[in-house]
């Protein structure tokens, strides 16, 4: 667990080993503002003082103390206070995989991932629930008492606002996305201009960018600099020093990463690595 103090804000960053490695944030922002930015897994958001504005799908949002932000994996959003005294909150941050046996205990999962309607909810129930579990797993519980109480939070917030995913629209559009993707994604240092991209999956650049952007909410080179910010957690998680991840990504320098991925996961890289050096120790 790493702790960060800094003019006022201070953030607590870990990760749940008893719970697959869920990732976990406690912290108080003022002036930080979230970059546009995607999670791989779900972000699970409770207001505990202040309140949060942020965007999200198109809309801009207004999160007051005892909501719950709740944002679908690869949903692009962004994040500052809309409070003067900046607001504190506590956050879920599990994978997919992290979650999967309570999707299959539910059903859930079978037809894809479930996903939510609302961005912010208003469900008193629920926050205590959550806020309850995210509070032990920073006590001293028990093993077996964390994890009850984590499961039957994810119980309680799939069962009551999670929805079915409808079957993906026939065409060749979303496979030309998933190239593209395929392709970026190979490419992460050294990316394809456009032109070369839209040839690729035999569309014009202009209909490409249109297609690819109502696909996953962003342009090829902000959905790109998400995979680099994604692989750069990746790589600090196995313990890499935040100047290699740097280099190795393509990054201008260290600090260009730090800036960016601060922006994006509201702690820094070395803070991030820290907390998962840590975990991984007391596993």
């Amino acid at each position: 667990m790493t702790e960060h103090h800094a003019s006022g804000e201070r953030t607590r960053f870990w990760r749940a080993q008893e719970l697959g490695g869920v990732e976990l944030l406690h912290a108080r922002y003022i002036e930080q503002v979230f970059a546009p930015h995607v999670h791989e897994g779900f972000a699970f958001v409770m207001i505990e003082q202040g309140a949060q504005r942020f965007h999200h799908r198109g809309s801009e949002h207004f999160a007051p103390t005892g909501s719950v932000v709740l944002i679908n994996p690869d949903e692009v959003h962004t994040g500052s206070k809309a409070d003067e005294a900046g607001w504190l909150y506590r956050g879920f941050y599990p994978e997919l995989e992290q979650v999967s046996g309570i999707l299959d205990e539910l059903e859930l999962g079978r037809s894809g991932t479930p996903s939510f309607a609302a961005s912010v909810l208003q469900d008193p129930e629920l926050v205590q629930v959550l806020l309850g579990a995210h509070r032990l797993l920073e006590s001293e519980a028990t093993v077996l008492q964390r994890q009850t109480c984590w499961r039957e939070a994810l119980l309680l917030l799939f069962q009551r606002h999670a929805r079915i995913p409808e079957v993906p629209a026939a065409g060749n559009e979303p496979l030309a996305v998933a190239r593209a993707r395929e392709l970026l994604g190979a490419r992460l240092i050294d990316p394809p201009s456009l032109e070369e991209l839209a040839a690729a999956v035999a569309l014009s650049p202009f209909h490409f960018a249109r297609v690819f952007r109502k696909a996953t909410g962003l342009p090829p080179h902000a959905w790109l600099k998400q995979r680099r910010l994604e692989q750069a957690r990746a790589l600090l998680k196995q313990g890499c020093a935040p100047v290699n991840v740097a280099m190795h990504l393509g990054f201008a320098d260290q600090s260009h990463l730090s800036r960016q991925f601060k922006q994006a996961y509201g702690v820094g890289p070395g803070e991030y690595r820290q907390a998962c050096a840590r975990s991984f120790k007391t596993a």
